[in-house]
């Protein structure tokens, strides 16, 4: 049975929200739910088809919508909402639970969590495990390493995976580093994976084709490699059987 999706509008106060729900029909057992959020773009194809291929492994997967209507598509709205989201950690974290609500709603889900972020949505998974949020594990492809409200000792539940291009102009050695001292302060449980070759936005096939963004099909490849098996780590084969 091929991957199921359903469009899913939802709300977070204000703001009308819409993502995309994806799972294997096939599989009847519950099992752990996968928060995606998007590059900078907005919920585009590149984060859709990042959800299927993990609703392929066997999750139950919520592609979720950190925008709001009318704003991707529109350069100006976007950079205008990325701005007021990057400056605003609390509001960033609400807007991203508000995809995990969507998730927890779910029959098939078995109340265990995980977020994959790719770029300004890396940013988003790291934030949500700097908040002290209940999640298994956080991954960060790509994503801004940079901390307006750095992790606490103690706080920080979820594992974390950080898959980072060593050629990425936007988050710099300085920011890499920073990040690590940060990680070993808070005692969190963490890994970073650095791919040589590898620019901003590796993974992502068809563009955005900017200045310091590339696609680099070892690393993506690589960094697909990682990422399933952190969440094989964090979640165990059994719940991805039929």
């Amino acid at each position: 049975m091929p991957i199921q999706t359903q469009t899913v509008g939802y709300r977070e106060g204000d703001t009308e929200l819409t993502g995309l729900l994806a799972w294997d029909g096939a599989r009847r057992h519950q099992r752990p739910g996968i928060l995606v959020v998007h590059g900078g773009a907005g919920l585009d194809n590149h984060a859709k088809g990042r959800a299927r291929r993990l609703a392929e492994l066997g999750f139950v997967v919520f592609a979720c919508d950190m925008y709001g209507k009318g704003v991707a598509g529109n350069r100006e709205r976007v950079m205008a909402r990325i701005m007021e989201l990057r400056g605003d950690p609390a509001k960033l974290c609400q807007r991203a639970r508000a995809g995990i609500d969507v998730l927890a709603s779910q029959p098939g889900v078995d109340g265990r969590f995980a977020a994959v972020g790719y770029c300004f949505g890396g940013m988003t998974v790291l934030e949500l495990a700097r908040s002290g949020m209940d999640l298994a594990g956080v991954i960060s492809v790509h994503g801004s390493l940079d901390a307006s409200r750095p992790a606490q000792p103690g706080l920080v539940k979820a594992k974390i995976l950080v898959c980072h291009g060593a050629l990425d102009p936007h988050v710099p050695v300085t920011q890499v580093s920073a990040f690590v001292e940060e990680m070993n302060h808070a005692g969190a449980d963490w890994q970073l994976i650095v791919y040589g070759g590898a620019m901003h936005g590796f993974t992502h096939e068809a563009g955005p084709y900017v200045p310091g963004v590339a696609y680099h099909a070892p690393s993506d490849v690589r960094s697909a490699a990682a990422m399933q098996s952190f969440l094989l780590e964090l979640f165990g084969p059994e719940d991805r059987k039929a």
